[in-house]
């Protein structure tokens, strides 16, 4: 199995968000909470569907990322996207501030 991470839009501002080992929401997908095997993913994903949850990000899942011994990383280009941000200006988003 992949593992996986939980990922939702924030509700104040649409922004993409991770859930982190502390339960709270990152925008960094670096600092995600990452899941190893199948139940762990359903437990994660079932901790961020909660109200407390419900009031801060809308939409939770769980998605692919490869975690081999280092940060994890988006493995679906749609993913790599949200990640990242915009595509049509390098000069905006997340990608402007890994340049």
């Amino acid at each position: 199995m992949t593992a996986q991470i939980v990922t939702a839009n924030r509700l104040t501002d649409g922004v993409v968000v991770y859930l982190d080992d502390k339960g709270a929401w990152s925008e960094r997908v670096e600092d995600a909470r990452v899941a190893r095997a199948q139940e762990d993913g359903a437990a994660l994903l079932a901790s961020a569907e909660t109200p407390e949850h419900a009031v801060r990000v809308v939409g939770p899942y769980l998605m692919d990322v490869a975690a081999d011994g280092h940060a994890p990383r988006p493995i679906s280009n749609r993913e790599v996207i949200r990640a990242r941000g915009p595509t049509v200006r390098l000069d905006l988003g997340k990608q402007a501030e890994l340049a």
